[in-house]
């Protein structure tokens, strides 16, 4: 299929110096202030699956685990290491939204307008300040829309190809990009931009992808299907629930309200202008990921990824909306507003201030506690803060009971954690501490099985007393461990010195089996 060239055609190298300005000051942001607090719940356990590598783990694909190896073996133990990559994805994202204000004809006022809103986002600030499967993918999401316009726009179709490593590369990573390509397909179908369901080039780019993703589908396949228990407990026993109304409240939040004009002006764009009518499949792919997610009562925060679509044509319907009216003073009062915003919710996307400062800042600025997305959330601090707290203080206490332990005790004394984050937090500081590798029957660390304890002598962190006078003759309580801004299940956390075992410990696993 030929297509003429646009009358807009828009280069890469020609991209406002503007976005590259605030990509270049997100990742200055991030590397000033991604080293505070402490490592994130789930950091701990990326570096524990890093290495532990495989094509697949109980509860996510395998790139995020990649990515953990790379970091300590690249940059070392430290807590810009692991955060080095998320924040280059963070500045990655507001780059590419620029751009695609570019692609869909927007000028200089426009990239910077889509850039700088995504920008002041908290919560994409937030996800870019750790290490997670959710800092990376906007930029697949993104890059995935940015090349089916191109091909819509410039009839480009082998394009495809690269559309299916990227989209593969992501199912890698998290695998909502099959909801992403859903959301797409439904778009392409809905619009003009059917046509591309003709050629050959879109079926071999699908086939691509799903070649790229297979190693993963077969461990998962392999495992019986852990994933979709990880996701089905999850939402029976952890999730909060939300009403559609609370889902669409908390995404104004997310991104920001003050920049509720400039993602709304993107629906604008796509739906009630002529310039939108060819990318509108873009507008419509954000309408088909919102319901299905309100259908399926996800998560409110798994739309994120889609927001920079809207941003970029935001940018360009303002920037035209403006020219238009001549008010020449809204176009620096619009930014503006959105820089202030971006400055009053900084504390919530960054850990900029001290975590008391931050703790009587909340109630000046309170929205993280309209944020809560899991039952076990509770504290002084929010659950993103919360969870970055306690691990190695866990750590310390329980080497102190594990070294008062005679020596012929210790030297087969497992220490079994409840859950993946202490776990993670064993393997990771306890080397420093004289402890051995922590077992667990939560997520992939089940998998990894009890190793050569007999279950004669366990030291139990965090795990439910009647879970372990089921398993043991003798338990007793050796202390709790006070974290006081951690998440309420983190604080008063007991630990149990566990003996006669009732059977042997690898007989005993299955019971531990914890996929949530």
């Amino acid at each position: 299929m030929e297509k003429t060239e646009p009358a807009h055609t828009f280069r890469w190298r020609d991209t406002a110096g503007v976005v590259f300005a605030l990509a270049g000051f997100t990742l200055l942001l991030h590397f000033l202030f991604n080293g505070r607090y402490g490592f994130f719940r789930d950091e701990l356990y990326y570096i524990a699956c890093g290495h532990h590598l495989a094509w697949g783990y109980v509860d996510q694909p395998p790139l995020v685990a990649v990515v953990a190896r790379v970091s300590e073996s690249l940059l070392g133990h430290s807590l810009f290491a692991i955060r080095f990559f998320p924040a280059l994805a963070g500045a990655a994202v507001v780059f590419l939204t620029g751009g695609l204000a570019g692609e869909l004809g927007g000028g200089k006022f426009a990239q910077g307008l889509a850039a700088l809103s995504i920008l002041a986002a908290p919560a994409y600030l937030a996800f870019d300040n750790f290490l997670s499967m959710n800092a990376f993918e906007p930029i697949f999401w993104t890059l995935c829309a940015l090349i089916v316009l191109r091909i819509v726009r410039r009839g480009n179709e082998r394009l495809w190809l690269l559309f299916g490593v990227i989209a593969g590369i992501g199912l890698l990573n998290k695998n909502s990009v099959l909801i992403f390509g859903y959301a797409l397909f439904v778009a392409l179908l809905a619009t003009p931009a059917r046509r591309l369901f003709y050629s050959r080039w879109i079926w071999l780019g699908a086939l691509v992808a799903m070649g790229i993703y297979a190693p993963n589908f077969l461990w998962q396949w392999q495992h019986g299907w852990p994933q979709i228990h990880v996701v089905l407990n999850g939402r029976f026993y952890k999730d909060v629930a939300t009403s559609p109304w609370e889902f669409l409240f908390q995404q104004v939040l997310f991104v920001h309200p003050v920049t509720l004009p400039v993602w709304l002006g993107g629906l604008w764009f796509y739906f009630g202008t002529r310039e939108g009518e060819e990318p509108r499949f873009l507008g419509v792919t954000f309408l088909a990921l919102l319901g299905v997610f309100l259908l399926l009562r996800m998560k409110s925060y798994y739309l994120l990824p889609a927001y920079p679509l809207l941003m970029a044509a935001g940018g360009v319907a303002w920037e035209r909306w403006l020219r238009a009216k001549g008010l020449a003073w809204a176009r620096a009062a619009l930014p503006a507003a959105i820089v202030l915003g971006g400055l009053a919710t900084l504390p919530y996307g960054l850990p900029v201030l001290p975590v008391q400062t931050f703790i009587r800042y909340q109630k000046i600025v309170p929205m993280a506690r309209k944020l809560r997305v899991e039952r076990d959330a509770g504290g002084p601090l929010p659950q993103l803060y919360a969870d970055m707290f306690g691990w190695r203080h866990t750590t310390a206490v329980t080497a102190q009971i594990y070294h008062s332990l005679p020596e012929p005790q210790r030297a087969g004394c497992a220490i079994l954690a409840w859950n993946y984050g202490e776990a993670g937090a064993i393997d990771y500081y306890g080397p420093r501490y004289g402890l051995p590798q922590a077992i667990s029957g939560h997520n992939n660390f089940y998998l990894w099985g009890p190793g050569k304890y007999t279950g004669q002598c366990v030291i139990a962190v965090n795990v439910p007393l009647s879970l372990l006078d089921q398993m043991f003759g003798q338990v007793q309580l050796k202390t709790r461990v006070i974290n006081s801004y951690s998440m309420a299940v983190e604080n008063h956390l007991p630990i149990y010195l566990c003996e006669k075992p009732r059977e042997p410990l690898d007989r005993m696993w299955p019971r531990f089996r914890y996929y949530i």
